[in-house]
């Protein structure tokens, strides 16, 4: 029987190497010259293979499309199952504090070499340099129109990741399937028109980013770019608010509470407190609520405090805006900026049209998808790569029945 697996990536190679058995051909048909490579990038470089394990109704929600579909999927190959796996052929990982799980290495290479020589052990075929041009089913197989000639296979897994553009998926044209419009998701938030982009790289641990006029919230860090704002909360927000900032063309209003602990009562009280308590000391030089000291400055100038300006000087107009800008900072979002390496996706493949019990096409037999060409895309921190690990392993599992 032989088996094709379109796309050289994380869930092209997982659902290769579990589509393989005696009896099978296993090949591999990728379009670039290059295996793995959003692999590679991915985590700096390091590769976050999966998130801390966590119940699946929990996991799910971490998945601003798919929720519902994967709380099928998992169940037969989730996050324990992707540690016992690579710990199992020699790969340690470890859990960061913020659950985000990476090799001990901390290079993703560990990862990318494991994968190769697992493919390698099974005889898999890999052709690079081999993109498909179409698929044509053809009595009870596939033929496969490439770069590189004409392919027959009895069974076809379609994993050929996340794409920009509608016209990247016209090698599927030849199929029943529905192809919703790719957006993307994990994008920053461009503010051109603000000065807070003169502070790049200042960053604070625990803000809360929301968009005005939709009741879409994300905590976690935030991170002052050269384009505007970025960090976990922001690539989070934008994931679940992809097809609102779609719809306004990227154009929206984003409030920054800068530590999450507080509120702004919270901020108010604390600042009136420290105000009585150390009234001779320079607002400026005494940055409170574990603000970095330029962006502390940058709030003052905002809120019309003096350069030598003193904490028992302060009016009752300069604590309010002070708390304003504490609590709720108003930044104009004008455009995005997406990391090409690293983009992730939604849109693809419709998941009404997919069976969520083994990845079979719904429409022609034999024919899986995995990976991030579904409908399906995670929030940053490990979760797209689970994504991928299960549809491989369930896609490349279903497809020797």
């Amino acid at each position: 029987m032989k088996i094709g697996i379109i796309g050289g990536g994380a869930a092209g190679f997982f659902a290769a190497i579990h589509a393989s058995a005696p009896g099978t051909e296993v090949t591999i048909f990728e379009k670039s010259p290059k295996l793995l490579s959003k692999v590679k990038v991915s985590g700096g470089g390091r590769c976050n293979v999966t998130h801390r394990p966590m119940e699946i109704s929990k996991l799910v929600k971490n998945y601003p499309r798919g929720e519902k579909f994967l709380k099928r999927v998992f169940p037969k190959f989730k996050s324990e199952d992707t540690i016992r796996w690579f710990e199992s052929r020699g790969v340690a990982l470890k859990i960061e504090a913020d659950g985000r799980m990476f090799p001990v290495s901390d290079s993703s290479q560990s990862i990318i070499d494991v994968l190769l020589k697992e493919a390698k052990k099974l005889n898999i075929t890999i052709r690079k340099s081999c993109g498909v041009e179409s698929i044509t089913p053809a009595d009870s197989q596939y033929k496969l129109d490439t770069d590189d000639g004409t392919f027959l296979v009895d069974k076809l897994i379609i994993a050929t990741g996340g794409h920009p553009k509608l016209d990247s998926y016209s090698f599927l044209k030849n199929l029943k399937h529905s192809i919703l419009d790719p957006i993307p998701s994990l994008f920053t938030f461009n503010t051109p028109k603000e000065s807070l982009r003169e502070l790049m790289g200042l960053s604070v641990v625990d803000g809360i980013v929301k968009i005005e006029g939709t009741k879409m919230t994300y905590r976690g860090p935030v991170l002052v770019t050269h384009w505007g704002v970025s960090g976990p909360a922001v690539l989070k927000l934008s994931a679940f608010g992809a097809q609102w900032l779609k719809d306004k063309n990227y154009v929206a209003t984003a409030l920054i509470n800068w530590n999450g602990a507080y509120g702004e009562e919270e901020f108010n009280a604390h600042i009136k407190n420290y105000l009585l308590a150390h009234p001779n000391r320079k607002v400026e030089s005494h940055s409170l609520f574990e603000i970095p000291a330029r962006l502390w400055e940058h709030f003052c100038a905002r809120s019309g405090v003096e350069n030598a300006q003193l904490y028992g000087t302060l009016s009752k107009k300069q604590i309010n805006k002070l708390v304003q800008n504490l609590f709720c900072y108003t930044l104009k979002v004008e455009g995005k900026t997406t990391f090409k390496e690293e983009f992730v996706t939604a849109g693809g493949i419709a998941l009404n049209e997919v069976n969520p019990e083994t990845l079979e096409s719904n429409y022609h037999p034999n024919l899986y998808f995995a990976g991030e060409v579904l409908n399906i895309d995670g929030i940053t921190g490990g979760f797209n790569f689970q994504a991928a690990w299960s549809t491989g392993f369930l896609a490349g599992t279903a497809s020797l029945n």
